[in-house]
């Protein structure tokens, strides 16, 4: 991922993310959608936990790990815990995705059944087929609410406990969100990260309240930016706007980074093939076989326009016409595809055609 600009809108874990994708070279800006708000002191959480413990239910569906594991540390900071995990013991415990089951198997209890798709539907098609009129079912909800799990269940004639254990809040620096959504449209990312569904969608939000959906949407759509989505339930607010992200098999951070750089790994093989090597062209920077090119930004942009053409001729004038201000006077292009050339370290990966203008020797 040498050369590529990545943006992680997540604040929960966005180090390691952000570790994880420099270790393989990537360029990493941090811009939080959104703040995710704990609930441990919360006096209703606390109210509905103790009458969960005074009337154990006979389900607890659990929509996320980590939402699970602040509900119980709540608990105990309140002295709550032992009660708590007792009844979790004797209720069946179902697991919205292998998160929520690590969830559930790191406080010492097992998880009955686990939605392998990581949605609520799929919890709901399993229990409306059973059957849950008369039952007590707790739900854990996560950030953006039980996602209609609760109204699905309670329609159906169950008794529904909601136990909402932390909540989403706004951005904490709503200036460098909206330079985010400025740099994707201009052009300055190459791969967006979402880790949560509402940190989708507050990040979309925040792209059509600046007028920039149009030019992100295209950026998206002709892959010179890409979404990457740390599993289905975080793709939707994306996939209802039409743009299709990466989405790793397992819902996992790691997986998600081996996605993102597969997806690179794939887009190296169809790289522009010279004759000095693979030449790709990042949002912000060229690498040529392997190795990041000392370029501006406006002798980028000419190294881009000869690329678009893939070995056919650039004229001079096409040239000037993506340089900018004093650049484009004189004997600008000339000047410019010298210092391509000298950024490239050899000559003839540029060839110069006679009374015509310029192109890039493919192979």
């Amino acid at each position: 991922m040498a050369g590529c600009t990545v943006l992680v809108t997540a604040d929960r874990r966005k180090h390691e993310l952000a570790a994880a994708l420099e270790r393989r070279g990537a360029v990493v800006r941090h811009a939080p959608a959104l703040t995710m708000v704990p609930h441990a002191d919360d006096e209703r959480l606390l109210a509905d936990t103790a009458a969960l413990v005074q009337q154990p239910p006979d389900a607890v569906i659990v929509t996320t790990g980590i939402g699970f594991r602040s509900w119980v540390e709540a608990a105990d900071a309140h002295g709550l815990a032992d009660d708590l995990l007792a009844v979790l013991e004797g209720a069946r415990l179902i697991a919205r995705g292998p998160k929520a089951r690590g969830a559930i198997q790191a406080v010492g209890l097992t998880a009955d059944w686990v939605a392998e798709s990581e949605t609520s539907a799929e919890i709901a098609d399993l229990l409306l087929r059973e059957g849950v009129e008369g039952q007590r079912i707790a739900v854990q909800q996560h950030g953006a609410g039980a996602d209609g799990l609760d109204v699905v269940l309670a329609e159906a004639g169950a008794s529904v406990v909601n136990l909402l254990v932390y909540r989403w809040g706004p951005p904490p620096d709503p200036q460098a969100l909206a330079d985010s959504v400025q740099a994707a449209a201009v052009g300055e990312i190459d791969a967006v990260v979402f880790t949560s569904a509402p940190g989708s969608e507050a990040w979309m939000a925040a792209v059509e309240e600046q007028g920039a959906a149009e030019a992100v949407l295209a950026r998206f759509a002709d892959g010179s930016m890409v979404a990457a989505a740390v599993g289905p339930v975080t793709a939707t607010p994306l996939e209802h706007r039409g743009i299709v992200p990466l989405v790793p098999e397992r819902g996992r951070l790691g997986a998600l980074v081996r996605t993102l750089v597969a997806h690179y790994e794939h887009a190296e093989t169809l790289a522009l093939t010279t004759v000095a090597g693979p030449l790709q062209i990042r949002s912000r920077v060229a690498v040529l076989d392997g190795h990041l090119l000392p370029l501006s930004p406006s002798g980028l942009e000419v190294l881009r326009l000869l690329a678009a053409r893939r070995g056919e001729v650039v004229t001079r004038e096409d040239v000037l016409a993506v340089l900018t201000g004093d650049a484009a006077t004189g004997h600008a292009a000339e000047v410019a595809i010298a210092r391509l050339r000298e950024a490239m370290g050899r000559r003839d990966v540029i060839k110069t055609v006679v009374k015509r203008g310029y192109r890039l020797e493919l192979r």
